[in-house]
């Protein structure tokens, strides 16, 4: 058996502990996730843009925390923007 790492150790041992709950509605959760992925795939442009460290890392938790990938994720929002699906806040 392979060696765990550090963060490999804290996984398993948070599922020893019990933490870890199966999802409510997994079918449904899995079909949001795919129709995520099929909207994700429809790009024909590519951009570039220059963010915070601090807000990609934000992203990043919270693209880890839905488990795509952190380009899908800000891909998502900024669909979900511009199709009215994500309203701005007012200051």
């Amino acid at each position: 058996m392979a060696k765990l790492d550090r963060k490999e150790r804290e996984v398993l041992g948070s599922v020893d502990r019990g933490e870890w709950k199966s999802v409510a509605g997994l079918n449904r959760e899995k079909q949001r996730y795919r129709r995520y992925a099929a909207e994700a795939v429809r790009k024909d442009r590519r951009i570039n843009i220059r963010i915070s460290s601090e807000d990609l890392e934000q992203i990043q938790k919270l693209a880890l925390e839905e488990g795509l990938p952190y380009q899908t994720l800000i891909a998502s929002l900024l669909h979900k923007y511009v199709s009215g699906r994500i309203i701005a806040r007012e200051s």
